[in-house]
């Protein structure tokens, strides 16, 4: 992932942006947005870079520090010409934590608005879980009905209907909505 995390900051600030429109939040006055996640995603990955060979776990490295970063990408559509070769594009990505842990959460997930209700997000969704079976925790706001919509048919992807829904205060926010945790449990 290291060699990604230029994309990853990149794809972050439209995730963040986006957010922004349910959230109210303004950027820093840099820009940015805070990201406090994705740092933690990238130490993670940096620290696993960097573990000597015998010591990293065979997936990639990241299960002991606990989080993962994952990109999608697509390829073009082959009906416009002007996209005809291309190499596929970063269309999102996902950032996973507590992979050290029993529960692994889906801490953030983007897709970018162009590859948007062509399915890339239910199979981006997919994979990823199914590259960490266990249990699952995602967590969004009751707010954003799209995405009410898509967790709950990933959930049902995932688990059938042996998933749960329940509403938890976000930690130390009480002037903010509690946010809407899904759970459920994949096997290997």
């Amino acid at each position: 992932m290291p060699g990604d995390a230029t994309l990853l900051e990149h794809l972050w600030l439209l995730f963040r942006h986006e957010l922004s429109g349910l959230t109210g939040t303004l950027p820093n006055p840099d820009g940015t947005f805070r990201r406090e996640r994705l740092d933690a995603a990238l130490a993670d990955a940096a620290l696993a870079d960097r573990a000597p060979a015998d010591t990293a776990p065979a997936d990639a490295g990241l299960a002991d520090a606990g989080w993962r970063g994952v990109l999608a990408h697509a390829t073009p559509p082959p009906g416009d010409p002007a996209q005809q070769g291309l190499l596929p594009r970063p269309v999102g990505f996902a950032l996973v934590r507590g992979l050290g842990g029993p529960t692994r959460v889906l801490n953030s997930f983007f897709v970018v608005a162009g590859a948007r209700r062509a399915g890339v997000g239910r199979r981006f969704a997919a994979e990823v879980i199914a590259c960490f079976p266990g249990p699952w925790e995602i967590a969004f706001q009751d707010a954003n009905a799209p995405a009410v919509a898509f967790w709950r048919a990933v959930a049902t992807d995932a688990a059938g209907q042996a998933w749960t829904e329940e509403h938890r205060p976000v930690p130390g926010r009480p002037d903010v909505p509690p946010d809407t945790w899904i759970s459920f449990t994949t096997s290997r």
